[in-house]
């Protein structure tokens, strides 16, 4: 979620500071541009050195560098208009007194008036400073203003004294920044269960029966859904891609009869699930223990039935919006509308197999979803991570309708 952030992060003078090596490192870790402001007295806390190292970009702290023979200044508008988060953390109470104030000595407090983005503060001090009335009448003002408070914790502090006051753990700050990104998106709070890839249906130790769908249309359906702030449990069959993204959760099957257990596991309880696997209608009767041995001239399998995962999931359909895919060569349209129908399904994609760029193994889709009302969306050919966004929204749009 934080991958391409461009977060600016303000340390002030407090000893909490020496924490901010390892934020610093989790937000790079996580994907995020990183660059940093030093109050004067922060420096006394936490290297310039280190955080420079830790984030690859020069740590500043004041309106003027100097350089070999030239003299040039940090920009603070550009600063501010540069981020999509500003961070101050920790945040003293002096600081956070200029912050609600308005005063402005310094290149952070400049910069903090200049920001056009979501501004955090995670406030540090001893506990009657955290309590005292002005403190909490900055809380507020600052509060009032938009901006996020990350809420210290209590514990030991650098007094002696124990109590609240304790800055926010770096994963604890990371987290709450994540949680701020999901709120509000369009898919906030639900829970998505996405299908992947083909299934592979053993013959014996070494031959498989399967498919050439690589997996791609079901992992951007996840990766998409995720960034409009679903948790989303992906179910894939055997796939050479990953995913990496903190609200997918990735659990890899091989066997149709695998991902069908998997998705009951999951099926009760999720808003949305689409069906995106191409999964195997059969599968051989009998296993061979050992690799059948090229003896004959010609060999017999005899194959039964796998379970229809996406039937299954009609029956069972409660409150979910269930979606599933058809891949058609003929009558695309009225097969697709049969199935759905049949499957009770509240929407169906439809690809054809005459379409070019579309179908298994391409990286482009062309598409048309329909839903239970028989209503025919069609979409241009666009890249399957388009595509994904496309389904979404057409569900988004069905579900809020």
């Amino acid at each position: 979620m934080l991958s391409g952030k461009k977060i600016l992060l303000g340390i002030t003078g407090g000893i909490a500071a020496y924490k901010t090596t390892f934020l610093v490192r989790l937000l790079v870790k996580a994907g995020a541009d990183v660059k940093i402001i030093l109050t004067d007295s922060a420096s006394s806390f936490v290297s310039p050195l280190t955080l420079a190292t830790l984030s690859k970009n020069p740590v500043l702290s004041s309106f003027v560098k100097e350089e070999a023979h030239s003299v040039s200044w940090n920009n603070h508008v550009a600063l501010g208009l540069w981020a999509d988060f500003m961070l101050i953390a920790p945040a003293t109470a002096n600081t956070l007194s200029k912050m609600a104030n308005g005063s402005c000595d310094n290149l952070l407090l400049a910069t903090y008036l200049s920001a056009k983005c979501p501004v955090f503060f995670a406030p540090a001090m001893d506990l009657d400073m955290y309590h005292h009335p002005t403190t909490k009448e900055s809380f507020k003002k600052l509060t009032s203003f938009g901006n996020s408070m990350i809420p210290a914790t209590s514990g030991e502090l650098a007094s002696g004294l124990h109590g609240e006051g304790r800055m926010a753990e770096p994963e604890a700050i990371v987290a709450f920044i994540k949680q701020h990104i999901v709120k509000g998106l369009a898919l906030s709070g639900k829970k998505v269960l996405i299908t992947a890839g083909p299934t592979y249906e053993a013959i014996d130790p070494v031959r498989f029966i399967g498919n050439h769908s690589s997996g791609l249309m079901g992992f951007e359906l996840a990766k998409a859904a995720a960034n409009l702030g679903a948790e989303v449990f992906l179910i894939s069959g055997p796939s050479h891609l990953t995913i990496q993204h903190d609200l997918v959760h990735l659990t890899r099957v091989v066997s149709a009869d695998e991902m069908y257990h998997e998705v009951h596991k999951h099926y009760s309880f999720v808003d949305i699930a689409i069906a995106a696997a191409a999964v195997a209608d059969y599968r051989p009767k009998t296993v061979a223990v050992q690799k059948i041995k090229k003896s004959e001239a010609n060999l017999s399998i005899d194959f039964v039935k796998n379970k229809d995962i996406l039937y299954a999931m009609g029956e069972l359909k409660k409150s979910q919006f269930l979606v599933g895919f058809a891949l058609e060569s003929e009558n695309e349209v009225e097969n697709a509308i049969g199935k759905l129908k049949k499957k009770n399904l509240d929407a169906i994609v439809l690809n054809s197999l005459n379409d070019v760029g579309a179908g298994f193994g391409k990286k482009t889709n062309k598409i048309a979803f329909i839903d239970k009302n028989s209503l025919i969306k069609t979409f241009d050919l666009k890249t399957k991570a388009e595509v994904a966004l496309d389904i979404l929204n057409q569900i988004i749009q069905r579900m809020h309708a």
